[in-house]
């Protein structure tokens, strides 16, 4: 059976893009469950959700509930949420402000291995920050992610199943970066976090970055037609089965 990420009919290959807004962390995990049990099945394309959630805590495999920081009253004053995921590493938070990407990819088809995923998904930032803002980053040996000088720009955790990509990326743009004083980020306590805000002394339009994001992981992964509405029928049930868990 073809898979309806491989190519349209001329031969391209597509990647749906889905843009559910600002939603909670359940609704947006929700999603990914979803659509890469429909990536698996052959119902979609590989798809690039992005989003923004309101402030949340996520421990992956490694994390510990000694990675978080603030006092139980701090997070429950400000609304934070805590959830254990099953990507790798460890704590990461999510805000207002902050693009999250969710990348449901079929891995053998783009990247062959992780290792090589990975480092595409670094190039996106590394590209997009050079090229649009005249930003200088790269990576670091020891910890994945984006990094600008000592200070980490966008993280990275990835999980694979049978070959799909899920969770993804979380790229700085407006974000409050006092929020990230609640956790020991990644398990790393001496390098300290960044925003583009920040680095260029201003906040940005949202949107305009989004669509800079999309347009840089469209090309530094290959897909030359972007689908907003690729395996649509999939693409809306699988959101509203997710507001649906919410309920």
């Amino acid at each position: 059976m073809t898979s309806p990420s491989t190519a349209d009919p001329q031969g391209q290959a597509t990647l749906q893009v889905l843009k559910p807004g600002h939603i909670p962390y359940e609704q947006g995990l929700a999603l990914q469950e979803k659509l890469i049990q429909d990536r698996i099945d052959e119902k979609v394309a590989d798809t690039l959700v992005l989003l923004e959630h309101p402030p949340v805590i996520t421990l992956g495999r490694n994390g510990s509930e000694n990675d978080i920081v603030a006092e139980p009253a701090t997070l429950e004053q400000n609304g934070v949420t805590v959830h254990r995921i099953g990507r790798g590493g460890e704590a990461t938070y999510h805000g207002p402000g902050q693009l999250v990407g969710y990348p449901i990819i079929h891995l053998y088809e783009r990247a062959r291995d992780i290792r090589r995923f990975v480092f595409k998904l670094e190039e996106v930032f590394v590209r997009l920050l050079a090229d649009e803002y005249g930003i200088s980053a790269g990576r670091d040996a020891e910890h994945r992610g984006v990094w600008v000088e000592n200070e980490k720009v966008t993280a990275i955790g990835i999980a694979i199943r049978n070959r799909v990509t899920m969770h993804g990326f979380a790229f700085n743009v407006n974000t409050d970066l006092s929020h990230f004083s609640w956790i020991i980020p990644c398990g790393i306590r001496d390098r300290g976090q960044t925003s583009l805000a920040k680095l260029l002394g201003q906040e940005l339009d949202s949107g305009i970055v989004e669509a800079q994001v999309e347009r840089y992981f469209r090309e530094v992964f290959g897909y030359s037609v972007v689908s907003a509405s690729a395996g649509s029928d999939s693409a809306a049930s699988a959101e509203s089965d997710a507001a649906a868990s919410e309920s």
